[in-house]
């Protein structure tokens, strides 16, 4: 069969060209090649902007670049690059847009168009010290060594030289001399796409990976699915200012997207969220209000019903996903409803279902959910079970990881008292996790080292309880048995037992800190903790013995669990 392509019309090939790289950045500066709205900003470190301008004073290649010719004048553009303003693009005349190569040339640029009067600690406060033939950065607007010369001189010969001509030694002349024609003659490859439409434009970026720092899942979709009137970064701005008027703090972009794909009908997984690149921007507009109504209940019921304040208080911050999709299918929940969601949270954070959030677990999470919506079943049913006491005593505390969350979220449930002055610790201010200085040892640390235990030992869940530092400072390194002694004197021996109760040490592990029995004080405190867990998740049964179990057992030791091959999560 012939397939006759002569009605699509005159069609350009790519060209290719190779210009200076220091005239690229000369072209930047006034407006002629700009970062299309589609671009993602600019994401190199340090270290990487001092290896591409060592490629080039080395004459290394540094790969090519892709640029897109356009008259298209209502196109909407940065207007700086690198964090440097750039001019306007000349009215009526054709502007490149950066495909490919943004991170480069915002490098170039940078380095040789940085003004000295900006902050200081700028990225692009650079020189070349000619002694040691090697970039590196200043913090200091003060005038460097005669042998260090500022790389932004490199873009005006007269300014450049005028300080080469003060430098006394021949060799180090010599050698600025050489950096200066580097860098004037340096090219680079240039492809350059003339009269192409700009959806099919955002298509060819959406599918470049660049070789220094690959495109995520966001950038690619936010550049297929770009348009004049639609920019997914703005969708996504709509429901992160959603979450800032309720004072919930940062998700990250992923995860928003995710919420996103699942609204509009997809899924969560990457390939879902890839898949947003076949809908229309009304499709995807439509799903984010959709998404930043249920995330405000949501937050209302992390806020309200579970004491998660902040986003930073999530053992998981994939529960949030799922939890926003149930909220836009279960706008109204029932009072049962409302128990199963609540059952449902402490389940997914206590066995480690989200560590491993995989493709296979989200399609069935989609499925769940879509089932407790339509009242098919009574809870979201999931394949988890809940770890046994051990937990809390085979799992470190350390700031920010989930099982000091979960700790800290079981604890904040409690409404804690201190110990010593018996005032409500501020659980608010603690599970902001910007410090873990509310959170402290009930056996002091330094105690558990004179007696030998190791760090591991010492650090283990059940051993930290919320304590104000003041009263931690009092406590210092004094065994239990003496700090519980000074406390039952001043304050009575029952207030003290309540006080503690409230921070889920009962009778059995209070009693043992009494005998300064620290392995006693572990299996009793990590019994509660398990009992109080349980009873949140609604698996005991009417007795009130053993939790009843659920799918498949998960090991007592987060640190211990291997990840799944197929994993397609940030967590």
């Amino acid at each position: 069969m012939t397939v006759d392509i002569r009605d699509e019309g005159p069609i350009r090939h790519p060209q290719p060209e190779v210009p200076r790289l220091a005239n690229l950045a000369d072209r930047i500066l006034h407006g002629d090649i700009l970062l299309p709205k589609f671009q993602r900003a600019f994401v190199w470190n340090r270290r990487q902007v001092l290896e591409l301008l060592d490629s080039v004073v080395k004459n290394y290649p540094i790969g090519s670049i892709l640029l897109w010719q356009t008259n298209l004048g209502e196109l909407a553009s940065e207007r700086t690059v690198a964090g440097l303003s750039v001019r306007p693009p000349r009215p009526g005349y054709p502007v490149n847009y950066i495909l490919d190569g943004q991170q480069r040339l915002s490098t170039i640029f940078g380095a040789l168009h940085w003004k000295p009067n900006e902050d200081p600690d700028s990225i692009w406060n650079i020189v070349y010290d000619l002694a040691e033939q090697k970039f590196m950065h200043r913090t200091t607007d003060d005038e460097p060594p005669m042998f260090q010369i500022p790389t932004r001189l490199l873009s005006d010969p007269a300014d450049y030289f005028g300080r080469v001509g003060l430098i006394a030694e021949p060799e180090l002349q010599l050698r600025a001399k050489q950096v200066f024609a580097r860098f004037q003659d340096y090219s680079i490859a240039a492809i350059v796409l003339h009269d192409m439409p700009v959806d099919e434009v955002a298509k060819v970026f959406g599918r470049i990976n660049s070789t220094g720092t690959p495109l995520d899942v966001v950038d690619l979709v936010r550049a297929a699915t770009w348009t004049p009137d639609f920019d997914l970064t703005e969708e996504v701005d709509t429901l992160l200012a959603v979450l800032e008027a309720k004072k919930y703090g940062r998700i990250d972009r992923k995860t928003i997207l995710r919420t996103i794909a699942a609204a509009a009908g997809l899924g969560f997984s990457n390939s879902d969220m890839d898949n947003l690149r076949r809908l229309s921007g009304r499709q995807i507009t439509a799903a984010v209000g959709e998404v930043a109504v249920a995330a405000r209940r949501a937050v209302d019921f992390l806020a309200t019903q579970i004491g998660t304040p902040r986003a930073a208080a999530l053992p998981y911050l994939n529960q949030f996903a799922p939890l926003v999709e149930v909220f836009r299918q279960v706008p109204k929940p029932t009072a049962a409803q409302f128990s199963a969601i609540h059952r449902w949270f402490w389940l997914t954070a206590s066995g480690g279902y989200f560590k491993g959030w995989n493709s296979t677990q989200m399609l069935a999470d989609c499925i769940a959910i879509a089932e407790f919506a339509a009242k098919r079943t009574a809870d979201i049913e999931i394949s988890v079970a809940v770890p046994t006491s051990n937990f809390w005593r085979r799992n470190q505390f350390r700031a920010d990881n989930a099982p000091a969350k979960l700790l800290a979220l079981l604890l904040a449930y409690e409404q804690p008292l201190d110990l010593r002055t018996g005032q409500r610790i501020d659980v608010d201010k603690a599970l902001s996790w910007d410090n873990d200085k509310e959170f402290h040892h009930f056996f002091p640390r330094d105690f558990l080292r004179r007696a030998r235990y190791s760090t591991a030992q010492i650090n283990v869940c059940a051993n930290f309880i919320m304590l104000s530092s003041v009263s931690n400072i009092w406590i210092s390194n004094q065994p239990p048995s003496r700090y519980l002694r000074d406390l039952c004197d001043t304050e009575g021996e029952a207030e003290v037992r309540k006080r503690a109760a409230t921070c889920l040490v009962d009778a059995d592990a209070f009693a043992a800190a009494q005998r300064d029995d620290f392995e006693g004080f572990l299996r009793a405190r990590s019994e509660t903790l398990h009992q109080r867990l349980t009873a949140l998740i609604g698996l005991l049964d009417s007795s009130g013995g053993a939790p009843k179990t659920v799918g498949y057992a998960e090991p007592d030791n987060y640190d211990a669990m291997e990840e799944p091959v197929d994993r397609d999560s940030d967590d």
